[in-house]
């Protein structure tokens, strides 16, 4: 998928842990993972907003686009 979830790397910067944004956010551990590893399907714009709101950041800092290097010809 070509959106990246660089959720871990404004946490690092930041210095919080999953722990501690769990609580900041009201989100739980788990479903914060899912987050976090990319796993997501996709976020409501709440969420993303209380995660920007604790950490201090813009969507930007945790949403980036990739175009995909695999692109297949069609013959």
């Amino acid at each position: 998928m070509p959106i990246i979830v660089n959720l871990d790397v404004m946490m690092a910067r930041r210095k919080m842990s999953l722990n501690e944004l769990s609580g900041k956010v009201d989100l739980t551990l788990s479903n914060l993972s899912i987050l976090k590893t990319g796993k997501a399907k996709a976020i409501r714009f709440t969420t993303l907003e209380s995660i920007c709101n604790a950490l201090e950041c813009q969507p930007g800092d945790i949403l980036e686009y990739r175009e995909n290097d695999n692109k297949t010809t069609i013959r």
